[in-house]
């Protein structure tokens, strides 16, 4: 069976490969005001950096490569399930580490001096809320993956039918 690969697939692999990216260079390669890798390194040491970095990795390869298996072929159940509840779960993690201290204060108390330690000299474009904002780097990185896990609900509920007529 030939693949008819859609444009919302191309566009759910580039925004995971931008992920896979971010979570390879965002705590070891300087991006200008995007990062501060100094900071990062001042509150975790290079072993805690290396899991985090490779945790992050995985998931995102392991996502990658379930879609290159069915890209522009039909999704099995599992597979629309995995990639939409995965990406999901690791946007909850976002939401409680960023977005709900940033917006409602809940736990932000915990977080501000060490996010203001690796994220205070950092690049951002929204308010200080309860004493912390999610810088650019991170608001981009939050805005793909949202995006990621919508369009693999667009791609699941819009999945061609098989023609039986070939």
């Amino acid at each position: 069976m030939k693949r008819e690969v859609r444009i919302s697939e191309k566009f759910l692999i580039a925004c995971y490969g931008f992920i896979l990216l971010f979570m390879l260079v965002q705590d070891w390669v300087p991006l200008g005001s995007l990062n501060d890798i100094d900071a990062i390194a001042q509150e975790n040491t290079a072993s805690q950096l290396l899991f985090i970095t490779l945790i992050g990795v995985v998931q995102i390869v392991i996502l990658m490569v379930l879609i290159f298996i069915f890209i522009g072929k039909r999704y099995p159940i599992w597979a629309k399930l995995w990639l939409i509840i995965h990406p999901s779960c690791i946007f909850t993690g976002v939401l409680f580490s960023w977005w709900i201290p940033y917006f409602f204060g809940i736990g932000a108390e915990e977080k501000v001096e060490r996010y203001q330690i690796m994220f205070g000299d950092t690049h951002s474009f929204l308010p200080v809320m309860h004493g912390i904002v999610p810088n650019t780097l991170h608001f981009i990185f939050h805005v793909t993956l949202l995006l990621c896990i919508l369009l693999t609900i667009y791609i699941s509920f819009t999945d061609r039918r098989q023609n039986w007529n070939h």
